[in-house]
């Protein structure tokens, strides 16, 4: 007996070694647009671009794959972001190669609680309080930074117009050389200072060849040189508009002004005159009213005439909703029109090669040097939420014959940094759908999620959209001169098109998508255009029941005449569920050419070689009227009703788009949590063990999996090709299928006939089957073995049948289907398997061990991983805040043991439980040392960041 306890203890420590080197759970990194970006940085320096956040986030980035991240704990936003020259601690170089870190003392960010925030090491950023005078808070609030180009001052503006001069890196206040009020009032003449309040600092600039000298301007439009070591004004700017921005020109000479009536002013600053000149004032959009010039930029280049950008201006009844920023160069003038509100941008000092643009909903870089200005594909930063996200598909391991379509980029401007990543082992796509019905293909292989390919759906058919919508109707002469630039577009003209599922074969080349009014397209790789008619097939899942009539949205109508198709996957087949309602499984066995779908109503099975159907069986249950409904019928009189706004919007231009934008992205989250909680049945956690549920639950018949797989169904010597699906009310269907001999695959029909039904008894919803071979593995994919991928399954000895419900895992034997063993999830804490996925986990100590296991996500936002064949919890992380429903519904397993889940409607957060499978940010930036002085040549501005109130 001891001999035995012994034995079972050194058999448990040794079974705790393997898991630690096959287990491990890592958030590893965030792919993505930032949420509510607030505020831009740049350092021409070090390269680096900086993005805070409203929720108190701060995001580097170099070249690609150099990435850090840090988050302070007070959910304050981030309203701007400065680097500070020459800040280095302590030794020569400055180098962090550790993922997530950040460089020390190097930046600096103000957040909306008006502390100043300072990056060091390890996620962690010190706090420095703004020094406080008896004034209260109002008049304190910093409005303006300047980082001195000698990196040990830096000068901060604030709301009752006092600048404090703070010394660097210890942020001491120089309260001696603080420029008050009452010194700038004092010296500047009396009929300008003493008439008027000359309101908060809007900007502090530096003389770009005499480091000596800022600019201070106030809000009410006067701006003062001032000279640091006499510590007296040397020149005012007498501008009576309220100010919005200024930019001290390259040579020193000249001060550019932008005022909240949409006109810029040139003055002399050169010369010994106390009092500049005003050289020539311009409102560039014309003689109606114009908005505020918020920020002015002009450029140099070596040879020729500068480039001006300018932010806003537009004429303000006709075009006050446009986002834009002039650029005018020589006798070239054009307004980009963006796609959200403009939060900031900068274009390198230095011959500007490239002009990059954050707006609310996207980054956008305008390649400066090319003919034409075109804008540069980002390899990061790429709005995945261009059209809201809707599902995700990935898959691993890609063969070269699907990664031919990557897309050339243009010179990216950011190269700060080295990534020290290793190369991916593998390519790996991952596939998103969106509610205007297109996919977009994604290289998910490393840190940077980078654009491959986008294909649309809606040409098949003809849909809501109106044709007078088209917003680039630009035509020659007209003014202002607009250019849309951008590619957010959050306007579905008809929500039917969203893309629910997807299933692609690496393989074959074959892919199929369906959508939110039934519809199940096929589609297959073609490299060249080609023209084709897409004919759909009915699938009529209600089977003649009576007594049932769809209240939701109709199907869409397929387009009768021939439709171009530009090379890339190209439909060919098409099958229309009846009713027209949400896809909610779908899988696709490219090796026997059929495809199987299923709704709230039934599963159909499809033979795409053929074009017809195979099978249509009714899972509705007799008492379940709410499946009728459809889940877009509750939102779809709102949601039309909101498209014809937003369309005479559009048509008219009045400045309401903001509070419309504002309507559909509240719309567009509440359609996404009900659509996540009908598809995923939803419920609050509740305290209790497995209970029967009653038949009579709503929506039993949903159809929430679909499992090809060549097993034992009939007998346990001769093994056939089988359909399984699993339903919301604990059904289990099982259909053996007749599939002809290769050479008459074209002609004689595949037949399907049903063999098993199994109930569970608790009817808790089956959300994954998987047949296990008879050494326990998992069945392999369609032509895996073909390709020499995975090893043939054991087809001797006996196979198993997993069923995974949302409460336990339960394995029966096969031919028999008698349960064989099982295991129940925690139930009592209201814990439900809400995603599950097949996984290999690799050894990190040796190459040739490893083991399958299933990757499991609850509602709790728990992530499991449970070992194969045995059925055995083998760790348990927290990953997901439980409140969090879109998120754990959008989260999608890999073949390696990571994952994908949406933490914002932009943003991927990925994460491994694989110890060896990871795939993060592994980044080094070096910081040269040089010595502060204040005599120092005025570096490039880093972080000539808008000044925002």
């Amino acid at each position: 007996e001891r001999m035995k306890r012994f034995r079972r203890h050194g058999q448990e420590s040794q079974r705790e070694r393997i898991k630690q080197e096959l287990y491990g759970f890592n958030k590893t990194v965030e792919h993505g647009f930032p949420h509510q970006p607030s505020a831009l940085g740049f350092s021409p320096s070090l390269q680096l671009l900086a993005i805070g956040t409203r929720s108190g986030a701060i995001k580097l980035y170099g070249g690609p794959g150099v990435e850090f991240m840090g988050l302070h704990d007070e959910n304050a936003a981030v309203t701007q972001v400065h680097f500070l020259p020459h800040q280095v601690s302590g030794c020569s170089t400055h180098t962090l190669a550790a993922p997530y870190h950040m460089l020390r003392s190097h930046l600096i960010f103000l957040s909306a609680t008006f502390n100043l925030f300072n990056f060091i090491p390890s996620f962690s950023l010190s706090l420095f309080l703004v020094p406080s005078i008896s004034a209260p808070p109002s008049v304190t609030r910093v409005t303006a930074v300047l980082a001195h180009s000698s990196g040990d001052l830096l000068l901060l503006g604030t709301e009752g117009g006092h600048v404090f001069i703070v010394k660097v890196p210890g942020f001491r206040e120089l309260e001696e050389r603080n420029i008050s009020l009452e010194k700038v009032t004092n010296s500047v003449p009396e009929e300008y200072g003493g008439r008027r309040s000359l309101e908060h600092v809007e900007s502090l600039q530096e003389n770009p060849v005499n480091p000596r000298q800022v600019l201070i301007g106030y809000g009410r439009g006067l701006m003062v040189v001032w000279d640091l070591d006499s510590q007296s004004a040397v020149k005012h700017i007498p501008a009576t508009q309220q100010l919005e921005s200024v930019w001290w020109t390259e040579d020193g000479g000249h001060v550019l002004s932008s005022h909240s009536d949409g006109s810029y002013c040139r003055w002399k600053v050169a010369g010994d005159d106390p009092q500049s000149e005003q050289e020539k004032s311009e409102v560039p959009y014309g003689h109606f009213p114009c908005k505020a010039i918020s920020k002015i930029i002009q450029l140099p280049t070596e040879q020729g005439p500068p480039f001006l950008f300018l932010s806003g201006g537009m004429p303000r009844a006709s075009y006050g909703d446009r986002h834009c920023i002039s650029v005018i160069h020589s006798k070239t003038h054009v307004a980009l029109d963006f796609t959200s509100r403009i939060i900031d941008f900068f274009g390198d000092t230095r011959e500007p090669s490239a002009l990059v643009v954050l707006v609310e909903e996207e980054l956008v870089v305008i390649d400066l040097q090319t003919e034409g200005w075109p804008v540069i594909q980002t390899p990061y930063l790429v709005p995945l939420h261009c059209s809201a996200i809707t599902c995700s598909h990935h898959v691993s391991a890609i063969p070269l014959k699907l990664w031919e379509r990557v897309l050339s980029a243009g010179p990216w401007p950011m190269t700060g940094g080295q990534n020290l990543a290793p190369d991916p082992p593998q390519r790996d796509l991952l596939l998103t759908g969106h509610e205007d019905g297109t996919v977009r293909f994604w290289d998910a292989s490393g840190v940077c999620l980078y654009p491959m390919y986008k294909l649309s759906t809606a040409g098949v058919f003809l849909t809501d959209s109106d044709p007078n919508d088209n917003l680039n109707q630009g035509t020659e002469g007209e003014w202002p001169p607009f250019r849309k630039v951008g590619c957010f577009d959050p306007y579905s003209d008809d929500p039917r098109l969203g893309i629910q599922k997807i299933h692609l074969c690496k393989y074959s080349g074959y892919l199929t998508v369906a959508g939110t009014a039934g519809q199940i397209l096929v589609l297959e790789l073609n490299d060249e255009a080609a023209e084709q008619t897409v004919e759909a097939t009915v699938a009529d899942l209600l089977q003649g029941q009576e007594g049932f009539r769809w209240k939701g949205h109709t199907r869409l109508e397929v387009r009768e005449e021939p439709v171009t198709f530009p090379p890339g996957f190209q439909p060919f087949a098409l099958v229309q569920c009846q009713p027209p309602a949400v896809v909610t499984a779908l899988t696709l066995h490219s090796e026997w050419k059929l495809v199987t779908f299923g709704t709230s109503h039934g599963f159909g099975l499809y033979d795409y070689q053929q074009k017809n159907n195979v099978l249509v069986r009714c899972t509705l249950n007799p008492s379940d009227q709410l499946a009728m409904e459809g889940p877009l019928s509750r939102v779809k009189s709102i949601k039309k009703s909101l498209r014809q706004s937003f369309r005479r919007i559009r048509r008219s231009r009045v400045s309401l788009r903001k509070h419309h934008v504002n309507n559909a992205a509240k719309l567009q989250q509440a359609n996404a949590r009900l659509e996540a909680e009908l598809a995923e049945m939803e419920l609050a956690p509740v305290q209790r063990k497995i209970e029967p549920r009653s038949p009579d639950d709503s929506f039993t018949g949903l159809v929430r999996t679909l499992y090809f797989a060549d097993t034992f169904l009939s007998d346990s010597s001769h093994n056939t090709p089988s359909l399984w699906a699993g339903t919301n009310g604990g059904s289990v269907f099982a259909y053996q299928l007749r599939l002809p001999p290769v050479e008459r695959r074209g002609e004689d029909p595949v037949t399907a006939h049903p063999a098993k039904e199994i109930q569970l008894m608790h009817r808790a919803p089956v959300v994954g089957i998987l047949v296990l071979d008879g050494h326990g593995s998992p069945l392999p994919e369609p032509l895996e073995v073909a390709h020499d991928l995975a090893r043939s399954p054991d087809m001797q000895g006996s196979h198993s049948l997993l069923v995974i419900s949302e409460e336990q895992f339960k394995v029966f034997t096969l031919p028999k289907v008698s349960a064989k063993m099982k295991l129940k999830l925690t139930a009592i804490d209201g814990s439900r398997v809400r995603r599950v996925g097949v996984a290999w986990f690799g050894s990190t100590r040796t190459d040739d061990y490893g083991e399958s296991g299933l990757t499991v996500l609850t509602n709790q936002g728990d992530l499991h991983v449970v070992s194969l064949p045995g059925v055995k919890l083998q760790v348990q992380y927290p990953c997901i805040r439980r409140e969090d429903v879109s998120g754990i519904a959008s989260c999608v397993f890999t073949k390696h043991g990571q994952g994908f889940y949406l933490i914002s409607p932009s943003e991927f957060e990925r994460f491994s439980l694989s110890a060896r499978c990871v795939v993060e940010p592994r980044s080094l930036v070096e910081v040269s040392s040089q010595t502060p002085s204040s005599t120092l040549p005025r570096a490039p501005p880093d972080g000539a960041s808008v000044e925002r109130r």
